[in-house]
């Protein structure tokens, strides 16, 4: 898989880390008094209280860990030689590359189209011959 293939893959993964934790930090967080004027929230009962403090440490040392691997993956991208002015050139030459492909692309598209003009033509004078004998007897 190509470099950037690979960091797609990894801001996906990133992505559904970070809906999944914070998700679970929603889902597992304590009730709060928002106000004084309302009662003390009950509490959650919870049948895992540890497992509810490890979580989010758990999740958030794998989310920087997906992060530091993005980041790896950028530093894995080739540099650019020469700086802006080069990019430009290079631009530009693969542009009349591809202006060139292009125009190529459409004779060969036109040729094809007299091709196939000939073809039917040929095939529809076979058809008439062979319906009513020889062409122009009629």
């Amino acid at each position: 898989m190509d470099i950037i293939s690979q960091l797609q893959e990894q801001v996906n993964t990133i992505a559904a880390l970070a809906f999944n934790t914070f998700g679970t930090l929603q889902r597992d967080a304590p009730p709060v008094r928002l106000s004084p004027n309302y009662p003390e929230p009950p509490a959650n009962p919870s049948e895992d209280a540890i497992n509810v403090a490890e979580q989010p440490k758990l999740m958030s040392a794998t989310l920087v860990k997906a992060a530091k691997q993005f980041d790896a993956l950028v530093a894995a991208l080739p540099l650019s030689e020469g700086g802006e002015e080069a990019q430009l050139k290079r631009i530009a030459e693969l542009q009349a590359e591809n202006e060139a492909v292009g125009q190529e692309l459409q004779r060969q598209l036109e040729a094809a189209g007299k091709f196939f003009s000939l073809f039917c033509c040929s095939n529809a004078l076979l058809l008439y011959t062979s319906i009513y004998g020889s062409y122009g007897s009629h």
